[in-house]
């Protein structure tokens, strides 16, 4: 018995009901490896404890972002840890109104209401914003 016609069918039928069909199960332990377009260097990971799809995003619980270089030494350039995130893929930026920590090796940062664009490589955070620089600040106020 085929029951994928039935199903392609009773979709149909709830979204023209007015009813959308159930969004899927979540999927658990999710990772996303993400590479640049022309050389194929891993430029970014995601991760997630739990991810549940929408229609334009992912819920994403545990979320964990690991930026590589995008170049063939594929070294870790940042990570950015939350309890909860939403992701949108076509425009490849994460956002939360959760707690928000960014990791590198000159600066931590963290705060609560963040954004993270991918393509313009920036985070912008909105409130308890917390910067600790690891880095010596020579001249930093002339």
């Amino acid at each position: 018995m085929r029951l994928l016609p039935f199903f392609t069918l009773l979709s149909a039928a709830l979204v023209l009901a007015g009813n959308p069909p159930p969004l899927p199960a979540p999927a658990t332990n999710w990772v996303l490896p993400l590479f640049t377009d022309k050389e194929g260097f891993r430029s970014m990971t995601l991760r997630g404890s739990e991810v549940r799809p929408g229609t334009k995003t992912i819920a994403v619980t545990d979320l964990s972002i690991t930026i590589f270089s995008g170049d063939a030494l594929a070294h870790v350039d940042t990570m950015l840890l939350s309890p909860a995130a939403i992701y949108s893929p076509k425009e490849n930026r994460a956002s939360g109104e959760q707690s928000v920590r960014l990791i590198r090796d000159d600066i931590e940062v963290t705060g609560f209401g963040w954004t993270y664009d991918h393509i313009g490589k920036k985070i912008s955070l909105q409130q308890k914003v917390r910067v600790t620089f690891r880095a010596q600040l020579n001249d930093i106020l002339k």
